[in-house]
C-alpha cells in the first residue's frame, strides 16, 4: 500500500462523512467508482502534486483502485462533475464561515499557453469567454490566457472564485463579490480602487472594502500595516496554488477541462486545511505536511 492509496482512504473517509448528502447526476449502469472515489482521488493526486493522469494512473497500479477506472472514463467523468467538485468545495469552506468576517480579494494569471503562439492558438477558447492578452503587475509580464479572481479569509481558506479573459480589469469582479457575502470587511490592492462600487457594496451589502490609496490621491492616508500583513495571506495561498498545486502550469485544451484543474486544486487546498483543522488539530496551513 503506497502513500497515495492512504491518502485517498483518509480523504475519501472525510468526504463520505461532510459531503454524501450532496446529489450528482444519476447514472442508469452504476461504476465501479463511484463519484465521491473519483473526486476523492482526484484531490488526493492534486494534493501529492501529480499533475500527469499517465503517472496517477502508473500509482494505482497493483492497488485495489486498480481496474476500477479506466483513464479515459476517468478523464471524461471529471469534466463533467465540475458542479459536483465545486459544490463540495462550497461545503467544506462553508465549515470555516463562522470563524472570520475579515476576506480578501486577489487575482491571479492563468497562462494556457506562450504569446508567440497565441495568435494561432484555439485551445481554451468558447463563445461564451476566450483567452486574451493581459497584464500582471506582480510579475511586470504580459501574458496570454485568463484571470483567476479568488477570495479567501484571513486564515486563508477560499470561499470565492471565478475566471475572466486576461485583459478584464481586476475591479470588476466586486460586481459578484455583493451577491456572495455581507456584513464583512473586504481588504484589496490599488487594483480595486473605485468609490462608486465601495459605496455601491456597503449600500447593497453592508461590505467595507478597504484599499491602500495612492500616493497622489485627494487626502491621502497611509494604510493599516494589520490589514497589509492580513493581506498577504492570499499572496501566500496563490503562491502556493502556484508551487504545490502548479495552478500555473496548463495541459488542458478546452476551457471546461481548465475549469476542472482549478477547481479540483482549490477544492484539494480546501480539504487539506480542513483535515488540518478538524481531524488533525494543527496548523491549518501547513499543505506540505503528510496525512498519514
Amino acid at each position: 500500500m503506497n502513500n497515495l492509496i492512504q491518502n485517498y482512504k483518509i480523504i475519501l473517509e472525510e468526504l463520505t462523512k461532510t459531503c454524501k448528502h450532496i446529489e450528482t447526476s444519476k447514472q442508469i449502469r452504476v461504476p465501479k467508482m463511484s463519484d465521491l472515489e473519483l473526486v476523492a482521488l482526484n484531490i488526493t493526486a492534486e494534493y501529492m502534486s501529480i499533475n500527469s493522469e499517465l503517472q496517477l494512473f502508473r500509482c494505482i497500479s497493483g492497488t485495489d483502485l486498480e481496474g476500477k477506472i479506466e483513464r479515459s472514463v476517468y478523464n471524461r467523468r471529471k469534466r463533467k462533475l465540475f458542479s459536483y467538485i465545486e459544490k463540495i468545495r462550497e461545503t467544506l469552506s462553508r465549515k470555516f464561515s463562522e470563524f472570520t468576517d475579515v476576506f480578501i480579494v486577489d487575482s491571479t494569471p492563468i497562462e494556457v499557453c506562450k504569446i508567440s503562439r497565441a495568435n494561432r492558438s484555439a485551445i481554451c477558447s468558447t463563445d461564451e469567454i476566450k483567452p486574451s492578452f493581459g497584464y500582471c503587475a506582480a510579475r511586470k509580464t504580459r501574458y496570454f490566457g485568463f484571470k483567476l479572481h479568488a477570495v479567501c479569509d484571513k486564515n486563508g481558506v477560499f470561499h470565492s472564485f471565478d475566471f475572466s479573459p486576461a485583459n478584464v480589469h481586476d475591479v470588476n469582479y466586486l460586481h459578484d463579490i455583493k451577491e456572495n457575502f455581507r456584513n464583512c470587511l473586504l481588504i484589496g490592492d490599488r487594483g480595486y480602487i473605485s468609490k462608486e462600487l465601495q459605496v455601491d457594496l456597503f449600500n447593497y451589502s453592508k461590505i467595507n472594502l478597504s484599499v491602500p490609496m495612492r500616493k497622489n490621491q485627494h487626502n491621502f492616508v497611509e494604510f493599516s500595516k494589520a490589514k497589509s500583513r492580513m493581506r498577504k495571506r492570499i499572496e501566500t495561498n496563490l503562491s502556493q496554488l502556484c508551487g504545490q498545486f502548479t495552478i500555473n502550469i496548463n495541459f488542458a485544451k478546452t476551457f471546461k477541462g481548465l475549469a476542472t484543474r482549478i477547481v479540483s486544486k482549490i477544492t484539494s487546498f480546501t480539504m487539506i486545511q480542513y483535515l488540518n483543522f478538524f481531524i488533525f488539530k494543527r496548523s491549518l496551513n501547513k499543505l506540505k505536511i503528510n496525512l498519514c
